[in-house]
């Protein structure tokens, strides 16, 4: 279902990584036309809770910083800023219903191997809510392609519809993979991924696009591959229907990708062209 024409990008601010992440989603904002809005959710309950700041004051002050980066930035972006009580992760799930896009910042799992809990915020954020979710890295990515993910399911055909729209909306190339497991499969697999591309393609000439198939573990190849990226787009689950919430391909690159990821929902159509 796609995402009403005024729902904004909501970004959840928290006192680490706020400007890289506040940064990278008004870019995204300016690209499909949205406003920005800001959150910052305190769980004033638990003050000794990690990612909450020390008082209003401090929450306060985050957001006029994020603010400022958003409008240094984009300055023709709207941005407006809120303050909520309550869990981060319920706030921003709860909200993401009526956004167009959420963007969270990784938490440092990208440069740490083996210590980011399954219950990770970020994580959760990516595996609950009701609309993509953009996952921020702390350096900027390249000027490289949007990379995609596919797999024949239905969910990844709605990842490249998303990351077909993201391309041209920021001026980019496609670059579109789908991974086997044998070389007697690439064959076939091209000419089914060519066919699906070309049927969303269709409705973004302007737009290039790449398509590969590559042998080898899903995880590892589109990790490497999103090394060039400015952007990697993934389902949360493709065909994979035993997994939980998210796919073993989904946090491979949640964990490890260099470049910022969007976690594309299986309900989640992909923006249209008046977005």
């Amino acid at each position: 279902m796609a995402a009403a024409s005024d729902a904004p990008v909501l970004v959840g601010v928290g006192p680490e990584g706020a400007l890289p992440v506040t940064r990278l989603a008004a870019r995204v904002a300016a690209a499909h036309g949205r406003r920005l809005h800001l959150l910052h959710a305190f769980n004033w309950a638990a003050p000794d809770a990690p990612a909450v700041t020390r008082s209003r004051a401090d929450a306060e002050q985050l957001l006029d910083q994020a603010t400022a980066a958003a409008n240094q930035c984009e300055p023709n972006v709207p941005v407006t800023t809120e303050i909520v009580e309550g869990s981060p992760v319920a706030v921003l799930v709860r909200k993401s219903d009526s956004a167009f896009l959420v963007a969270v910042g990784d938490g440092g799992m990208a440069r740490c191997e083996g210590c980011i809990p399954a219950d990770s915020p970020t994580l959760q954020v990516a595996a609950r809510a009701e609309c993509p979710v953009l996952v921020a890295r702390q350096d900027p990515p390249p000027q490289g392609p949007v990379l995609v993910g596919v797999d024949g399911s239905a969910p990844a055909e709605i990842a490249l519809g998303w990351a077909l729209a993201c391309a041209g909306r920021h001026r980019s190339r496609l670059l579109a993979v789908w991974v086997v497991e044998t070389d007697a499969a690439i064959e076939e697999t091209t000419g089914r991924l060519h066919a699906l591309v070309s049927g969303q393609h269709a409705g973004r000439p302007d737009t290039a696009v790449e398509c590969h198939v590559i042998r080898g573990e899903p995880g590892d190849v589109l990790v490497e591959q999103s090394r060039s990226a400015q952007l990697t787009v993934v389902a949360a689950r493709g065909d994979e229907p035993w997994r939980g919430m998210l796919g073993a391909v989904s946090q491979s690159l949640l964990y490890h990708a260099p470049s910022p990821v969007i976690v594309v929902r299986g309900a989640s159509g992909p923006p249209g062209d008046g977005s």
